[in-house]
């Protein structure tokens, strides 16, 4: 496979992607945001009647009020304070269990988005930027959900209050405290503007750092076969200063937001405090609406600390929401009205069909070939002829450029990716093993299998030694419990298919995993046990192909080669050759 068709750079969503998602996600839970909104607000008109108590203190003792009056006024204040105590407590509260419930969801989001993958991505994708996400950012805006979101709910209705506050005490102050903040809004906007585009930059540098690590990790002794080690360093350390650097520029951000928010919390202080000063002198204002203006606008401090507290983590936040969202683009969109079809045998026809990785050069040229149910086809060439591109064709892991390709008469990319497998199941050496029971490990491919039926398919894969493990199929799986070895793995993976029963099963070096002698025999097993479904196998053991009904032999994408073993032998082509070639060094092995 070309290299564009690996290496596949999960998406970010776009800020409109990125509001409707959010949106979408407060709409789920409005119950409990409103609830969170309505204690904030109760919250914060609580604090409020503190400065204008005060403030009507201060008013009635220049007017010689009594005593009893003025401690009145103070009772009143003791009140509003616990009661703002109590309220904020609850809505802390309930915006924590907000915040819980929205980080849920994006979690669980993103691992269906995940799973939902179609295959042609997934195995395209780096594992590293995949981790990454699921990891950091996740991790990132589950944090904030949980504890910057509750402290920024409240902090922004306490600001919305203030400043009306300020303006219903003295409309003229309310106005010079309102345009001494303008320039922090200018200066936050100015903010925003680059903060995103920044921390996406900083998720992508760390996501190239971590496929950097692990890869270098993982192929540790390769790269030391063949003194490749400081050409390794020099790449590692490549990524660390790309990340390095891209972390440096959004917090270079902050070095300008952070000092115009600290002087933006003081300067309405002082605004309010000179120009009450005026009015009070030209006897506009009582001293008492003074102090309660400047008492207010000196509560802005609050929300502008909590601010400058959290502001960095909610912009990493939403990039990393964007690049969750991103992966949510990928989805198959489901036609509306679109009614599933279902193939109507085991044909297998692939006409005309042309295909390319990504922007790459064409590796099929008009690939034709008619499979007719309940046939053996065998796939043989060189490596690099197109064979595993075909059968991923057939799957539907990936579709065609040109030409069509279909099971059972029908699209194989028209049926839905849930049926899919009823139909037709690629069968490769790679496979994955949880780290789980053997029994759940089958269960994937059958989900109601009795234990019986689960031993059954082990056993006709060839697959005894589960006779000898303790615990049977609660053996537990995994380097610190029953580590199975890749021949072991791949009959296990084979049993799956077993279990999944479908019609096509497409083998692509299904047993290369396997010695010889156990892939021989495991194969006159498969060929006994899946009479009646049509069975597209890659070659490279050529006794495989000579056991097929049919061979088609490829070369540079285009098929040069099409009939039965005694057949091609009799041609003297290209397959004659191979097999001498093959036949005549089994022999000498022997």
């Amino acid at each position: 496979m070309a290299d564009s068709a690996r290496d596949f750079q999960l998406p970010a969503a776009d800020s409109m992607a990125v509001r409707k998602a959010a949106t979408t996600l407060i709409g789920q839970n409005r119950a409990v945001f409103g609830a969170t909104l309505i204690l904030s607000l109760l919250a914060t008109a609580a604090g409020l009647a503190g400065p204008w108590l005060l403030g009507r203190i201060i008013d009635s003792v220049q007017r010689g009020a009594t005593t009893g009056h003025i401690n009145e006024l103070a009772a009143y204040i003791v009140v509003s304070a616990v009661l703002q105590l109590v309220l904020t407590r609850f809505a802390q509260y309930t915006a924590a269990r907000f915040g819980e419930r929205i980080s849920a969801q994006v979690r669980e989001g993103f691992l269906g988005a995940i799973l939902e993958l179609p295959a042609s991505i997934a195995e395209r994708v780096r594992s590293a930027d995949v981790a990454t996400r699921a990891a950091s950012d996740v991790g990132s805006v589950a944090f904030t959900m949980r504890a910057a979101g509750p402290d920024l709910i409240i902090a922004a209705t306490r600001t919305v209050f203030i400043m009306i506050a300020v303006l219903i005490a003295s409309p003229i102050l309310g106005g010079c405290a309102a345009v001494s903040v303008i320039g922090a809004w200018f200066v936050g906007r100015w903010y925003t503007g680059r903060a995103r585009q920044a921390y996406l930059d900083v998720g992508t540098a760390n996501s190239a750092l971590a496929e950097s690590l692990t890869s270098t990790a993982a192929g540790a002794r390769t790269m030391q076969a063949f003194g490749l080690e400081a050409t390794r360093l020099r790449e590692s350390l490549h990524a660390i200063e790309q990340a390095r650097s891209a972390r440096m520029r959004a917090l270079d951000l902050r070095t300008i937001l952070f000092p115009v928010i600290d002087f933006s919390s003081t300067l309405p202080v002082i605004v309010v405090l000179l120009a009450g000063g005026l009015l009070f002198d030209h006897g506009a204002l009582s001293v008492g609406t003074v102090v309660a203006a400047a008492l207010y606008v000196r509560q802005l401090a609050g929300p502008a600390e909590t601010l400058e507290l959290w502001l960095d983590q909610v912009q990493s936040s939403a990039a990393s929401f964007a690049r969750l969202e991103g992966v949510h683009r990928l989805r198959p969109k489901s036609v509306s009205g679109h009614t599933p079809r279902t193939p109507l045998d085991n044909t297998l026809a692939l006409h005309d069909v042309s295909y390319a990785y990504g922007d790459g050069p064409e590796v099929l040229h008009g690939i034709t070939i008619d499979v007719r149910a309940g046939e053996r086809l065998a796939l043989v060439g060189p490596s690099g002829a197109g064979k595993s591109t075909v059968a991923r064709l057939i799957c539907g892991t990936d579709a065609p450029r040109h030409g069509t390709v279909t099971v059972g008469g029908i699209p194989v990319t028209d049926i839905a990716p849930e049926h899919r497998r009823e139909h037709v199941v690629l069968v490769t050496q790679d496979h994955h093993i949880f780290l789980d029971t053997i029994r759940n490990n089958l269960l994937i491919a059958a989900p109601t299998a009795t234990d019986a039926q689960l031993l059954a398919a082990l056993t006709s894969i060839g697959a005894t030694w589960i006779e000898n493990l303790p615990s049977g199929l609660d053996g537990e799986l995994g380097p610190r419990a029953t580590a199975l070895d890749t021949g072991q793995a791949q009959q296990l993976a084979l049993a799956r298919v077993l279990l999944a029963n479908p019609r096509t099963v497409v083998l692509d070096e299904a047993t290369a995993l396997l010695d010889p002698a156990t892939a021989r025999s495991t194969e006159r097993t498969l060929a006994a046990l899946l009479t009646g479904r049509t069975v597209v196998a890659i070659a490279h053991r050529l006794h495989t192909a000579r056991d097929a009904d049919r061979i088609i032999m490829l070369r540079d994408g285009t098929i040069i080669e099409n009939g039965s073993h005694e057949e091609l032998i009799s041609q003297g082509g290209e397959y004659e050759e191979l097999w001498r070639a093959w036949h005549d060094g089994k022999a000498d092995q022997d």
